[in-house]
């Protein structure tokens, strides 16, 4: 959910943080002040009805990312496929929002205008010589269309029954014909699908966004119900039995104290597991500003702890 916001966001991608939040706050807080939602998960149910519960609310939520997701990046996919037409150089990009029609000769069953690609360093070459490159060329008919960094786009104007020999000698002389026809529908048709798409794509994106940072909140509330519940179990089954008498905790350490806090934590509490003691494995969930450590030999926490008591 949280790398789907990542994507969707792009170019806002420094304000995906304020996005992710659980019932309206940031995740460090919700985390630290968690509290059992007795109305969504009533606690007099068995266990399995409860895991159940958000099993096909979790079950839900990831079928209909599924097809939200798969429906706009179909869209974006489309989108940056036209776009990225539009942005190569003279040999590969569209063409149709460079030319226009009063560029080309049309119509015409005697005469045809060409698309010629020249190198910067050829410009004065190509103007002395088009004229000459094959019989029948149009005089003054040659005109720079578009620059890219490695050359111009010319047109010019010559009889049909020469094209053949004008490209071998163009070639000859490093100019290359682009084979490019303009066609008033097609160019049409393309500047339609940009704008739809940008339009659909824009339609979208708001409810698209809105959908996730609702459900991310449901996502993320309904897997720390589900740490919550394992805590709990692992307690009474692992540690201290019925009745149920123990105070469950998270730790928080700073960034470079969580070495030490393990350390300490495995030496006063190696009697409970010496295989969960003994472990090193961290096992980790990453969210963008979050990071929850998956130990489960260590309980939760509702209270920050200053690591130099531990000294």
């Amino acid at each position: 959910m949280a790398q789907s916001v990542v994507d969707v966001m792009e170019d806002a991608k420094g304000k995906v943080q304020e996005n992710l939040l659980a019932n309206g706050v940031d995740l460090t807080s919700f985390v630290t002040h968690f509290e059992w939602d007795m109305a969504k998960y009533p606690a007099k149910q068995p266990l399995v009805s409860v895991v159940d519960t958000v099993a096909k609310q979790l079950a839900q939520i990831e079928t209909d990312l599924k097809s939200r997701t798969a429906s706009y990046n179909t869209l974006k996919t489309n989108l940056e496929n036209l776009e990225r037409k539009s942005m190569g150089n003279l040999f590969t990009r569209t063409l149709s929002d460079i030319v226009s029609k009063e560029d080309f000769v049309l119509d015409s069953e005697y005469l045809i205008t060409l698309l010629v690609i020249v190198p910067k360093p050829s410009y004065t070459q190509w103007q002395k010589t088009y004229e000459s490159l094959s019989d029948m060329v149009v005089p003054r008919s040659t005109k720079l269309l578009a620059e890219d960094n490695e050359g111009g786009l010319f047109t010019v104007t010559l009889f049909r029954k020469v094209i053949d020999d004008f490209k071998i000698k163009a070639k000859e002389n490093k100019f290359t014909v682009r084979e490019y026809y303009y066609d008033e529908k097609e160019i049409k048709r393309e500047r339609e699908e940009m704008t739809r798409l940008l339009s659909d794509k824009k339609q979208q994106y708001g409810p698209l966004l809105r959908w996730l940072k609702v459900n991310f909140s449901e996502a993320f509330i309904a897997w720390i119900h589900i740490k919550a519940l394992r805590v709990f179990v692992e307690s009474v089954l692992r540690r201290y039995g019925l009745p149920v008498n123990f105070q469950a905790v998270l730790l928080q350490p700073k960034k470079s104290s969580t070495k030490r806090l393990r350390e300490v934590l495995n030496s006063v509490f190696r009697h409970l597991d010496q295989v969960a003691a003994a472990s090193i494995l961290d096992a980790s969930v990453e969210i963008p500003g979050l990071q929850l450590n998956n130990q489960d030999y260590f309980p939760y926490v509702y209270f920050h702890i200053d690591l130099s008591l531990l000294d």
